[in-house]
């Protein structure tokens, strides 16, 4: 019997090895880049050719190699870093696994030129496929200049499989910032096809954030410290108000290696304690030092996913960090025990005692509860004045409003209203405008006067109210609730967020929120579709500077954008001025909807294998539907219902999220038992 085992020949071992390393045009410029660190390089250029297809060019200043540690380290498994198995736990450089310019070598056409500084001649190596065309001893800088041509030209099938240029672009930036922020002490640039991306000097940590993600960044950061005998973390988080929807800006080094550990994102999340908007995300670039023996690199390939022995530790320590600075540089709302927040300026309920604090005013006057002004004939309601300056409370929910991005919420000078409709319940509620509408829940309860007529006979079920019986048609489960006629005076807005109606089956409840963000979405692809999306000139444009990453997405996506509404130019390195935006957009901050659309969309694109209008379409109507949180008059809820029920899928939202719920009679009635 003939033997079928053999083994494989080197060059197809290689490719083999390639398919871990070398998955696109990014993976390469990665193992590069470590490389010219790990040789000690000041200064670093990379040059880029069509996304890497054509050329990938990195030249350092590093150590440089002598010739037969050029010719040494296109094999496989050769490296300068392991000598024993206790060296796989102590690595604290980049790359060490020996495979990574024998992987590219396998795929790729390869030039290199090195020579060490103390060398008078370097050394020039050219491979195709794993196959040594030429060494030989050249005149060359300090340093190595290695040349990646026609990267995947052996195996079309791989090259095939790339994507276009913007998107592999996006990701080889994506690698080289994460390089460069790791390194601040190294100088980098960055140029594709002859056009400079980046041109970041050396320096601290803090100037290499503010020269890669812009000048805006320079009132947001603040600086994390924390240090304990198991693991030191440093770096700079930013404020609230910079969280944004899209996680794309959230960076940890362990020891100084980019890795993404959703654990400890949690931690950072955590420590902000309610500071943030729902569904954002801080930005933030911390380190994390600890002993190498700690921690597990090798459960991923590409050594982005590590795990620590004692994760509990490593979360609590950095939790703590992360809330040390929070508190230190007041980035949360805090009391102000300085000012009486129960009173203007005037004294403790006392008209004749001195002003004191900020206003200075003589008038100014304790603020008295409604229930307190109606309970003698004797007390006087208290004069409201006009306006005022500002105190420090009111300072204090101003910036409270504007640094969260939530609905704003009443001033604490208006605690009376909390008391309104229950503390005097002896007496009938009185009946405002607000409550004619179907107001909140929260207000006073409206109570019909009492009539024998309307008393329902033992024997016949209770409802709530009687205007069920005057609907034209009645729901019997969600999907035939397309069909009802609801009247407009039957809907209750629930805290800004919930729309609760009666239907024949129990109760109807919806997501504000995510109605319309299937609303938008339908109106954003049909203008995708038919390519005829209405836009609104804005009388001043504006202009909006974006990240490298942001500009390449936005270049790509002119056509699909120009579609939905939005109009505009290019002005100057990676900065655009917006003329045009969707009609359906109007009223939000034309610069922040531009570059959090595109935020969105990178976050969506790398996670969902969606086209561009589908993309697009759910990007915009997520972003779009976050100012919706607020209050809606009876028209606009019964306009709202409407439409959410005129779409297509009026139960779920684009990415599968639940928009109505029946609750049954029986359910309901379970709750009380």
């Amino acid at each position: 019997m003939l033997n079928v085992i053999q083994l494989l020949p080197d060059s197809i071992a290689n490719q083999i090895a390639a398919g871990e390393v070398v998955q696109r045009p990014a993976s390469v410029v990665k193992e590069l880049l470590e490389n010219s660190v790990d040789a000690k390089a000041k200064s670093i250029q990379v040059i880029i050719r069509e996304a890497g297809r054509n050329l990938i060019q990195i030249v350092d200043d590093g150590a440089g190699m002598t010739e037969t540690d050029a010719r040494m380290s296109f094999e496989r498994h050769a490296t300068s870093k392991i000598r024993t198995s206790d060296d796989l736990f102590r690595i604290r450089t980049m790359g060490f696994r020996g495979e990574a310019l024998a992987s590219i070598a396998a795929v790729a056409q390869i030039e290199m030129r090195t020579r060490r500084a103390e060398e008078e001649l370097g050394t020039l190596i050219r491979i195709e496929g794993s196959d040594i065309k030429a060494q030989e001893s050249i005149s060359c800088l300090p340093g190595t200049n290695l040349l990646i041509k026609n990267l995947f030209f052996n195996v079309p099938a791989r090259r095939n499989f790339l994507k276009s240029n913007s998107v592999e672009m996006r990701h080889i930036l994506d690698e080289f910032q994460r390089v460069a922020l790791a390194n601040p002490e190294v100088a980098f640039s960055l140029f594709h096809n002859d056009q400079e991306i980046y041109n970041l000097p050396a320096g601290k940590l803090s100037r290499r954030i503010i020269d890669m993600f812009g000048k805006n960044y320079r009132e947001q950061l603040n600086h994390c410290d924390e240090q304990t005998p198991y693991v030191t973390v440093h770096g700079y988080i930013g404020k609230p108000e910079s969280a944004k929807k899209a996680r794309n800006e959230q960076f940890f080094f362990v020891n100084n290696r980019f890795v993404k550990h959703n654990y400890l994102h949690h931690a950072v999340v955590g420590a902000y304690e309610g500071t943030l908007p729902e569904g954002s995300h801080p930005f933030y670039v911390l380190f994390i030092e600890i002993d190498p023996s700690h921690i597990d690199i090798n459960i991923h390939p590409t050594k982005t996913e590590i795990k620590f022995d004692d994760e509990r530790s490593v979360y609590a320590i950095m939790m703590a960090a992360v809330r040390k600075a929070v508190g230190v540089y007041n980035l949360s709302p805090s009391l102000d025990f300085e000012s009486d927040v129960n009173f203007l300026s005037g004294g403790r309920g006392n008209s004749t005692s001195k002003p004191t604090g900020g206003d200075n005013r003589p008038d100014a006057k304790p603020i008295t509860a409604a229930w307190a002004t109606g309970g003698s004939a004797g007390t006087t309601a208290p004069v409201p004045t006009k306006e005022r300056l500002p105190s420090r409370t009111d300072s204090l929910d101003g910036a409270a409003g504007k640094s969260f991005d939530l609905p704003k919420r009443p001033s604490v000078n208006n605690w009376q209203a909390l008391f309104e409709g229950v503390a005097d319940t002896e007496r009938p509620a009185p009946t405002t405008d607000r409550q004619e509408e179907g107001g909140d829940w929260l207000g006073p309860a409206r109570t019909p006067p009492p009539s024998s007529a309307s008393l329902p006979p033992e024997s016949e079920s209770v409802t709530l109210g009687s205007r069920v019986n005057e609907w034209k048609e009645v729901v019997e489960t969600a999907e035939t609730l397309t069909q009802a006629v609801i009247d407009e005076d039957s809907i209750v807005q629930v805290q800004n967020r919930y729309l609760i109606a009666p239907v024949k089956s129990g109760m109807l409840v919806i997501d504000q929120r995510r109605a319309y963000e299937r609303i938008l979405y339908d109106q954003f692809h049909a203008s995708l579709t038919t390519r005829n999306g209405a836009s609104q000139q804005l009388l001043f444009p504006k202009t909006v500077t974006l990240s490298p990453v942001d500009f390449q997405l936005a270049t790509e996506l002119r056509d699909d954008l120009v579609n939905l509404g939005f109009e505009f130019d290019e002005l100057g390195q990676n900065t655009f001025v917006i003329r045009g935006v969707p009609t359906l957009t109007m009223g939000e901050n034309e610069e922040e909807l531009f570059a959090n659309l595109l935020a969105q969309l990178r976050a969506d694109t790398g996670r969902l294998k969606l086209d561009r209008a589908e993309s697009l379409a759910r990007s915009l109507a997520r972003r779009s539907s976050m100012r919706h949180v607020t209050r809606l008059t009876a028209t606009e809820r019964k306009a709202l219902i409407d439409q959410l029920f005129a779409s297509a899928n009026p139960s779920y939202t684009p990415t599968g999220d639940i928009v109505t719920v029946v609750m049954t009679l029986d359910k309901i009635a379970g709750l009380f038992r």
